[in-house]
């Protein structure tokens, strides 16, 4: 009886030793799995953070390659800009231009009328009645010549007793001069004109040598165009 006693004790220690290992192997396969899912979660976040890096570095480097290419754009927008507006204040002039050249060319060959007109009136003395109405009538239409060529900006140059420049004035005769010093001129043979402040056609002159031994030889003669404009030619002279 009391061997049998001893037996199941003896059982009873061994079932209750074996719960114990078992609840200590449990333990530890537990407390090993809780550090593996730890290291796991570092291991995690160590890659997260990698990738983070990574992932902004890239954004930077990208970031810095669009605003080199913002710049490169906005410096060829800003070229092209410029060289647009410069061709098109090109465009502006060289139309400009060539409208003046235009204009130039038909008036220039409209001032020999002018010359012919103004000829003619020094040299007509009517002295009929019927001579001065035609007379008029021929005023009259050079009248309306001149206003047109004074509303395209045309104007007359003076030119008697100023100083000869080569950019205004063509000198046709030179001769001495007891009246006017050298390189003045002392007559108009030909009108020159203005438009709108470029000239449009140089005048002809005649330019003193300053005093002197007179010439023997005679100059050429020419018809004289009057100095100045009268009340009946609508042109006024540049002053």
């Amino acid at each position: 009886m009391i061997e049998k006693q001893s037996d199941n004790f003896e059982n009873l220690e061994e079932n209750v030793s074996a719960e114990v290992n078992k609840i200590e192997d449990s333990s530890v396969i537990e407390n090993q799995s809780i550090e593996d899912k730890q290291s796991l979660d570092v291991d995690d976040e160590n890659i997260n953070a990698e990738d983070l890096k990574n992932t902004i570095t890239i954004n930077d480097a990208r970031l810095e390659q669009l605003e080199k290419e913002h710049e490169t754009l906005k410096s060829q927008y800003v070229r092209i800009a410029a060289d647009f507006d410069n061709f098109r204040k090109r465009q502006s002039r060289d139309q400009d231009d060539l409208k003046v050249q235009l204009v130039s060319k038909a008036l220039t060959a409209i001032l020999p009328i002018v010359d012919n007109f103004e000829r003619a009136r020094q040299q007509l003395k009517p002295e009929s009645e019927e001579a001065q109405t035609l007379h008029r009538s021929y005023q009259g239409l050079y009248k309306q010549l001149v206003e047109v060529l004074k509303q395209q900006g045309v104007s007359p140059m003076r030119v008697v007793a100023q100083q000869f420049d080569p950019k205004l004035h063509e000198a046709v005769l030179r001769e001495p001069s007891q009246e006017f010093h050298e390189d003045i001129i002392i007559e108009e043979l030909q009108r020159g004109y203005h438009l709108e402040g470029k000239v449009l056609r140089h005048a002809l002159v005649k330019v003193s040598m300053g005093p002197g031994q007179q010439n023997s030889q005679e100059p050429e003669e020419k018809d004289k165009v009057e100095e100045d404009i009268d009340s009946d030619n609508p042109i006024s002279e540049e002053n």
